[in-house]
């Protein structure tokens, strides 16, 4: 480019880091939904029209909402980065697949205004927005957020009955002094393959492995946070399960059942409210599976990742604010003041 020496050139140097990964928004969000494909299709498979029902609610419902709330705060549309879809579809795989109509809305409601719009939109937001949801159903509707649909058989995706979770009924079992041979949690393959009661989105926890590996393998997380999260579980729920195997299952059970997976590579792990330094994530992640293991194990719900993610997002800024580095040529006032006497 030839310039004259009437018009100079300027030169515009903002701050660092000055390396880009040539990735944006919409794609990180796109590889996302992407490596949540198969979770999403094993629970279509497990529960059939109503769960994809639910999905369809639950993306409309958040894109709608996204819209109406850019437009009341007068701010650009957020549509085309996907940000708002992969909420709906989040909140969706938290639901159970029988929840009705008019709460997915709810749902999907709660999950923009409050967990997302209110603190300013995407990148602005404390707590992850579709955890935000659920829990604000579950305090709301316990009884429609504990209804689950229980799939017959795999052979027979589309006849399924209500009943327990394999967590709900483990906890049932303990606090009734029963045998949890008797409790009918079904085996580790059904928890593996997805053949179990619970949210649709987080049954099948073989789907949830693959769709985090290809997130580790874009390079989309770090292993920090799920190896925390699901270490501190497999650690707490074993010296639990040896000390009084009558009464606590297995830590390979505790991994493979409930939302464990999904919380631990699809939202904790979410880029605006987790820890930005790896030392940072990796408390975190021990941090969410402490307290997920305290509250399956002695807490009055069977399931903790919701609330362990949300307490922990809480303390995200103060995690980065005493694991941030030492900047390049920092001197400590310590140092400082023992110089300058």
């Amino acid at each position: 480019m030839s310039t004259t020496e009437s018009t100079p050139r300027k030169f515009i140097v903002s701050a660092s880091p000055h390396v880009h990964s040539g990735q944006d928004v919409t794609g990180v969000m796109r590889d996302v939904i992407l490596a949540l494909t198969p979770a999403l299709l094993a629970g279509i498979w497990f529960f059939g029209f109503d769960a994809f029902r639910v999905l369809l609610l639950a993306v409309l419902g958040c894109v709608g909402f996204e819209i109406m709330m850019n437009k009341l705060l007068g701010r650009a549309s957020t549509i085309k980065d996907l940000s708002a879809a992969l909420t709906g579809i989040l909140l969706a795989m938290n639901l159970p697949s029988g929840s009705p109509w008019w709460m997915v809305i709810v749902g999907s409601g709660a999950a923009i205004i409050l967990g997302k719009a209110i603190y300013g939109g995407l990148g602005y937001n404390p707590f992850n927005p579709a955890l935000v949801a659920r829990v604000f159903l579950l305090i709301s509707f316990p009884v429609q957020m504990t209804r689950w649909v229980v799939p017959a058989g795999i052979t027979t995706p589309m006849d399924a009955a209500t009943g327990a979770t394999p967590l709900g009924a483990a906890k049932e079992a303990a606090s009734l002094g029963k045998p949890l041979s008797d409790a009918g949690i079904g085996d580790n393959m059904h928890l593996l393959l997805g053949n179990v009661g619970g949210s649709f989105g987080e049954v099948s926890a073989l789907a949830l492995l693959a769709g985090g590996a290809f997130l580790l393998y874009r390079g989309l997380i770090r292993w920090q946070i799920p190896v925390g999260f699901i270490g501190s579980v497999v650690v707490i729920t074993g010296i639990a399960h040896l000390a009084a195997p009558e009464r606590y299952l297995s830590p390979l059970f505790h991994v493979l059942a409930g939302g464990l997976i999904l919380g631990a590579f699809f939202m904790a792990t979410d880029m605006v409210t987790s820890p930005v330094t790896r030392k940072g994530m990796l408390i975190f992640g021990i941090g969410c599976g402490v307290l997920t293991s305290v509250i399956r194990l002695w807490g009055g719900y069977p399931e903790g990742v919701s609330f362990a993610i949300l307490l922990m997002n809480a303390v995200t800024p103060l995690i980065d604010r005493y694991t941030k580095p030492k900047v390049f040529g920092q001197v400590t006032r310590k140092l400082y003041e023992e110089e300058a006497s």
